[in-house]
């Protein structure tokens, strides 16, 4: 019995496998085979299974990827088994099921009759959508159709009821599976905007709510598939999350150029379909309240919100008498109003603007200018109108090198959204910082423009403030305006990277930024509050108040240097290191230390009730104070010491009094928990006494996590930055005890570490050190500078070489 059973899954396995195998046919070719495989398989599957005892008719019906002809490699068969009362359906059910499973596939299956279906559609809003994809296969067709048009019956029916369980599916697939369009390891089918989502468009047409999708969708949903039925292909399982290490193969499988344009095209498909969501989702609830509405004979108002633009029913359209082809100013008034008024502008409108706006005159009027920052200053509801333009090709009309970064992924997972995304949060962002500046509508207008150079080669703050100056001429800005706009997009990374990798306490540190800022407190604010909200738009992981104290500090020195006021002296020593070292002996002591934590259950119940543990911000940085003989070695010995106990180094500042060296570090938690302080300083005094396997210790923390690979590290030399010393900088991936090797080679190549400032953005980091040649001089013989490169580089890889 089990072997008569298995031949049919091993002739099937055997035609999929030649079929997955064909590098010629993939895409809708792809599924198209594979259905007729699976249909013309189940067919005789139900042909030969059917018994002298059973004359009653049979049908098998596939519902979900197969009954839609578009079953994905690896997926699951979703089959219905319909019968009108026919006696022995358990043995003709077995007969069906077994070779299925014996074959491998997944198998959803169910044996009804058609009041079976119409109950199931009528309690279980999911079982009710799966139905309307249902296809004959096998048998009489007659039942089939009758459970088709039963299905669409009920849904019609029953939409109002199933539809806010759809809309809470939605919600829970955001929560676990996230916006497709900003992900870098998406779920092509869960995530919001993916291919679940063009299943729900299909079910609110069905039930006459919404038209169909529309080309754009239909275009997106192809793609995902494609991407999908590839990655399955690839990976040679039933797998929906493009993962980064398939991401090259299925690229070169669907033909795009590489990677980048893969995630490019994939983000660009889940916005046209989350779009199109949204808008559905917004037409469903009108739609609802408009049959409450008739019911009571209440009539829509209309609205005026500026110059031919309206509200009504909840949207912002035109007016009557307004004529877009005509009006040049009507689309950034519409605009701007959506915004305003915190409405969306009607799906009418925006096809009219799409075929009818005409190109806006070079340089803008005034009046276009000013609707213009009225819309970026608008706060969080100027997001979703600028999508709104962006999906029906208006923004690229606008804004020069818009296309470029449209849709454009950021590899770095620090932050949440695609370029172009980003850059329209940081507007908004900018938008609530604009009482920190005297000029907020270049705040907002540095903020929309200060990574658009992404799009382009070479360096994007240059590439970026050649565009803004192009953006501002033609948006009619005055000459000096146009400048001071190009200044703060070249510019708008000087803050961050000068405070967090350069002495704010050096002149030249000091000397530089006033150089860059041209002299301008004005520039100098724009900058600060550009910092500000780029932090804050690109995510928490890009900002914490350690940087944010960094930023305003060194603000603070350069603005006393515009307004002709000496800056600060720099910090003595704090009274705890004088003291140890008049004591002459080797001290490790906290400067600032966090208390233990509370258990996490505790501190969930002291955030109040209800709220997430994960609410809860825990401090996980310190200060700590080191004071030793002065000795080569020091800072690389005391550093590893640290990555041992799980400890990055965020600064580490070097002097030396009496004879001692007194390192400061500020070191904060990698896997965030402190360690027990008391632990800490004993591992201290037996590492001074040479009593503390640090190599050893040192090998198995990198071992448990290894340092990724990494080919782009780079090492960078700095002239006329420090008053006294050499600047270089380390950029590479961050890995464990990397600043200890980094600091041991620089020691070994005969360099005296004078401070280190570290700054990591998520797997990045970039490690810059203050460093004097052997002479106490300024580092600048080539030979050793390419000595010292060379050495360095090797111990980003994991080694050590000699100086």
């Amino acid at each position: 019995m089990a072997s008569t059973r298995s031949e049919p899954a091993v002739a099937l396995r055997a035609s999929r496998s030649a079929l997955f195998g064909r590098s010629d046919i993939r895409g809708g070719d792809l599924r198209a085979a594979l259905s007729d495989l699976y249909d013309g398989w189940l067919d005789e599957l139900l042909a030969s299974g059917r018994g002298a005892e059973s004359r009653a008719e049979v049908a098998l019906v596939a519902v979900g990827g197969l009954g839609r002809r578009e079953p994905a490699p690896y997926g699951d068969l979703d089959l219905v088994l319909v019968h009108a009362g026919a006696p022995g359906l358990p043995e003709r059910a077995k007969s069906l099921w077994y070779p299925i499973w014996d074959s491998g596939l997944g198998l959803d299956h169910s044996v009804r009759t058609i009041p079976d279906v119409r109950a199931v559609a009528e309690r279980d809003a999911k079982a009710a959508l799966g139905l309307l994809d249902a296809r004959h296969i096998a048998g009489a067709k007659w039942l089939s159709e009758a459970l088709r048009a039963t299905a669409f019956e009920v849904w019609r029916a029953k939409a109002h009821k199933h539809i806010p369980a759809l809309a809470e599916a939605a919600g829970v697939r955001q929560r676990t599976s996230g916006e497709l369009a900003f992900l870098l390891e998406p779920d092509v089918k869960e995530s919001l905007g993916g291919i679940r989502d063009c299943l729900v468009l299909h079910a609110l047409a069905a039930a006459q709510l919404v038209d169909e999708p529309g080309e754009a969708v239909r275009t997106a949903r192809t793609l995902l598939l494609d991407v999908r039925g590839e990655l399955h292909r690839v990976s040679g399982r039933c797998v929906d999350r493009l993962l980064l290490q398939e991401q090259t193969a299925v690229a070169q499988a669907v033909g795009a150029a590489d990677d980048d344009d893969l995630l490019r095209s994939v983000a660009a498909a889940g916005r046209t379909i989350r779009f199109a969501s949204e808008t559905a989702w917004r037409t469903v609830d009108a739609e609802l309240s408009r049959r409450v509405r008739w019911r009571s004979r209440r009539r829509l108002d209309r609205r005026p919100l500026a110059d031919g633009i309206v509200e009504c029913g909840g949207e912002v359209m035109l007016a009557r008498a307004a004529e877009p082809a005509w009006d040049t100013g009507l689309l950034l008034r519409a605009a701007a109003s959506a915004a305003a008024a915190r409405l969306p502008i009607s799906p009418y409108t925006l096809r009219r603007f799409e075929r009818e706006a005409p190109d806006l005159p070079v340089p803008w009027p005034d009046s276009l200018r000013d609707w213009f920052i009225r819309l970026l200053g608008a706060g969080p509801a100027t997001v979703p109108v600028i999508e709104a333009l962006d999906q029906h090709g208006l923004m690229s009309r606008l804004l020069p090198g818009w296309e470029e970064v449209r849709s454009r992924p950021q590899r770095n997972p620090v932050h949440r959204f695609t370029v172009d995304r980003h850059l329209v949060e940081c507007a908004v962002e900018a938008s609530a910082l604009s009482r920190r500046v005297s000029r907020p509508d270049l705040l907002v207008l540095a903020a929309l423009l200060h990574d658009i150079g992404k799009g382009q080669p070479g360096d994007h703050s240059e590439s970026g403030a050649t565009i803004a100056a192009a953006v501002g001429t033609r948006i009619g800005l005055p000459p000096q305006d146009v400048d001071v706009l190009s200044t703060v997009v070249r510019h708008h990374l000087l803050l961050p990277h000068t405070a967090t990798r350069r002495d704010p306490d050096d002149p030249a540190t000091i000397e530089t930024v006033v150089a860059a800022v041209g002299g301008s407190r004005e520039v100098l604010d724009l900058l600060h509050a550009l910092c500000l909200a780029d932090a804050r738009a690109t995510g928490p992981a890009a900002w914490s108040d350690w940087k944010a104290t960094l930023v305003a500090g060194l603000v603070d020195r350069v603005g006393a240097v515009l307004s002709g006021v000496s800056p600060p002296d720099p910090p003595v020593l704090p009274e705890p290191a004088r003291l140890a070292a008049r004591l002459d002996r080797p001290t490790l002591t906290a400067l600032s230390w966090p208390s233990e934590p509370p258990r996490r259950q505790e501190a969930a119940r002291a955030a109040g009730a209800g709220s997430p543990a994960a609410g809860v911000v825990f401090d996980s940085a310190g200060e700590l104070l080191v004071v030793a003989p002065d000795a080569p070695g020091l800072l690389s010995r005391v550093s590893g010491l640290l990555a041992v106990h799980g400890l990055d180094v965020v600064t580490a500042t070097v002097t030396t009094e009496r004879g001692n060296a007194v390192n400061v570090f500020r070191v904060a938690a990698r896997f965030g928990r402190m360690p027990d302080l008391d632990v800490v300083r004993a591992d201290f005094a037996a590492l001074v006494e040479g009593r503390f396997p640090l190599a050893a210790r040192l090998a198995a923390a990198e071992q448990a996590y290894p340092a990724p690979i990494d080919t782009d590290a780079r090492v960078l030399w700095f002239d006329g930055q420090s008053s006294d010393a050499t600047v270089l900088e380390v950029r590479t991936a961050d890995s464990v005890g990397l600043l200890h090797r980094l600091t041991t080679t620089l020691e070994r190549c005969q360099l005296d570490v004078r401070s280190a400032r570290i700054s990591t953005l998520g797997g990045s980091v970039v490690d810059a050190f203050s460093v004097r040649s052997a002479a106490g001089g300024l580092v600048s013989d080539p030979a050793l500078r390419h000595t010292v490169e060379e050495a360095l580089l090797a111990a980003v890889e994991g080694g050590l070489r000699d100086g």
